[in-house]
């Protein structure tokens, strides 16, 4: 073969030869790209910018529900939960109750960090009632909350004589139920003596008594001031309450948050917030949904 012929052009080699464009076609090419990079920046800005708004509307639920749920528990309902057995048989350890704040207006405590601005009680002329079980602000230490019954108005004279209450120099009188075996701290098993009560008025309730001749089953005669309230556990040989002047005394009308009104859930304290899976069996069910108050039964 001559050294002149011409060798056969490879295949690819003529597969990687690029096409001449023109001017007019480059430009066309050029403008093309650049629309694409437009339109490409444009959706990864939407996008970007969708989710911006959808974490903001996100964010803006969240608050309105933060501000909504303040101004029913300011205004309205307030939950709390029982840590102690003082309400005993009325409130158990390990119930959580809804309190009905317009019940007696509002005071400086019905309110976050109790505004000292605020004088007396607003927007409500009701008071509190004989046999009401309410939440109130520890006159001796106002940071803290109790629950107990009220059982004496302004004005009245309490005593307790050989474990009867005596309102105004008349005893009240109580039934006999039956007795039962109550489970207190530590898993001490105590024999508890279940009466009714009936208050002045007729209201009536079911409280504990462990004997007669407890710490706080005698004592001197108490007159209820002027704006307060005598207020006692149903649990009357296991309760700080009015009785102990030197930490509870006698209640201003001002330290009244609310009155009780229903147990929206009870646990029996065997399983823990993590422990999802014991909570059927922890709930008493018995219990959901019970109203809180005062029998006024004749």
């Amino acid at each position: 073969m001559s050294d002149t012929q011409k060798q056969p052009r490879k295949e690819s080699d003529a597969a990687s030869a690029e096409p001449v464009l023109s001017k007019e076609q480059a430009q066309q090419l050029a403008h093309l790209k650049s629309a694409q990079a437009r339109r490409k920046k444009a959706e990864e800005e939407i996008l970007e910018g969708s989710k911006g708004n959808e974490f903001n509307e996100i964010l803006r639920t969240a608050m309105w529900a933060v501000a909504f749920a303040l101004v029913i528990r300011t205004l309205f309902f307030e939950p709390f939960n029982i840590p102690s057995g003082s309400m005993k048989p009325t409130l158990l350890i390990g119930d959580y109750i809804f309190v009905s704040k317009p019940s007696y207006g509002y005071s400086r405590y019905s309110f976050p960090f109790s505004p000292a601005f605020i004088k007396g009680r607003v927007w409500g002329d009701k008071l509190p009632q004989r046999g009401d079980v309410a939440v109130f602000r520890l006159p001796s230490n106002p940071s803290i909350d109790y629950i107990k019954r009220v059982v004496a108005l302004p004005g009245e004279r309490v005593q307790m004589i050989e474990g009867r209450l005596y309102i105004n120099g008349v005893r009240t009188e109580r039934e006999f139920i039956r007795r039962e075996t109550d489970i207190e701290h530590g898993g001490v098993h105590v024999e508890m003596l279940l009466y009714r009560e009936t208050l002045p008025g007729g209201t009536t309730h079911m409280i504990y008594e462990e004997g007669d001749n407890g710490p706080l089953d005698n004592t001197a005669e108490f007159v209820v001031p002027e704006g307060h309230y005598f207020a006692m556990g149903d649990n009357r040989d296991n309760s700080q309450d009015s009785r102990v002047t030197t930490h509870v005394g006698s209640i201003p009308l001002e330290n009244m948050i609310g009155r009780a009104t229903r147990i929206f859930f009870s646990t029996d304290g065997t399983a823990s917030l993590i422990e999802f899976w014991k909570w059927p069996f922890s709930t008493r069910f018995s219990r959901l949904f019970d109203k809180i108050e005062a029998d006024t039964t004749p």
